[in-house]
């Protein structure tokens, strides 16, 4: 297939990379002129404008962003004015589920389809195979199938149903994420202060080798001491946050039902590593300390202390 990509960072840059070695062809671009080349130098050719994606991409054109949710609507409204009727537009960023159904209506009434996909794996799955959730259209998702197929692990993609539920389902594992890394981090804040000699290292890896608890997480803690030591020392105490966590609380208090009913679920874990979150800054812990060298480990981010 040949489609249209927009966003080329940490996790664009791969799925450009990973779908050209699964045989796709793409027209990319990004405003980083360095994240182009290297994308040219991967097999895509690449773009100034988004209004080059009009002459570059014949019949039905599939575009997928991947930029911050923040300036999803800029590129929508630049794009819905060079697109044609059954055109598709993919979202797969972290946006805000709600604001997805309304870009989906809105585009529906330019008659362009609007999908959404969840993306989970960070920079790491986006370049070798990432995990999926996709919402939209149900025709264009088996349309397109085999783009999901060829940038996921085996198995590693679903339908969740109709625009917008990609979005929510990611938003969730993202409240659960928080509330499983808060978990590591008090257990093995708890470890350290312990009247025991425990080497927080070889703790990390018999909890990753077959016990109950075994996960990619544990392992991300389990080479975070590796490369940082575990004291964790370089690693910042205070803990930032994505949002998703927050709207996920969010959406607790004032979910929804299929019926039109208030179901005001109680979510105590995940508002709970939330707020944590939130009262770390000035009040930095190893527990933070943790979290957030599993924030650098799953998703690149910068955690480090400042100078």
């Amino acid at each position: 297939m040949k489609i249209g990509y927009i966003g080329l960072g940490k996790m664009g840059l791969g799925m450009v990379k990973l779908l050209l070695e699964n045989g796709h062809e793409v027209v990319a671009t990004d405003p980083n002129e360095a994240a182009r080349k290297e994308a040219e130098a991967a097999g895509a050719e690449t773009v100034d404008n988004l209004s080059d994606f009009e002459t570059k991409l014949s019949g039905e054109k599939f575009i997928w962003i991947m930029v911050p949710h923040n300036i999803v609507d800029d590129v929508l409204s630049d794009l819905s004015s060079i697109l044609n009727p059954g055109d598709v537009i993919m979202d797969g960023g972290n946006s805000n589920y709600q604001e997805t159904v309304r870009r989906g209506q809105e585009l529906k009434s330019k008659g362009l389809v609007f999908m959404d996909v969840g993306v989970s794996g960070g920079p790491s799955g986006a370049r070798n195979g990432a995990c999926m959730m996709i919402g939209g259209a149900r025709e264009k998702f088996d349309k397109y199938e085999q783009l999901f197929k060829d940038l996921c692990i085996e198995g590693g993609y679903a339908y969740m149903g109709e625009t917008g539920a990609g979005h929510y389902v990611k938003m969730v594992h993202n409240g659960i994420e928080y509330g499983m890394m808060q978990a590591i981090g008090e257990g093995f804040e708890i470890l350290k202060e312990s009247r025991f000699d425990l080497d927080l290292q070889e703790v990390s890896r018999i909890y990753n080798t077959g016990s109950v608890i075994e996960s990619h997480l544990v392992g991300w803690l389990e080479n975070a001491y590796k490369e940082e030591g575990v004291e964790l020392t370089a690693i910042s105490g205070e803990v930032s946050h994505s949002g998703e966590g927050q709207w996920t609380v969010a959406e607790a208090k004032n979910c929804v039902g299929k019926d039109g009913s208030s179901k005001n679920i109680p979510a105590p874990v995940i508002e709970a590593s939330f707020q944590f979150r939130l009262d770390s800054t000035g009040n930095p812990s190893y527990t933070g300390q943790v979290v957030s060298a599993l924030r650098n480990q799953f998703g690149g981010h910068s955690v480090k202390k400042e100078d």
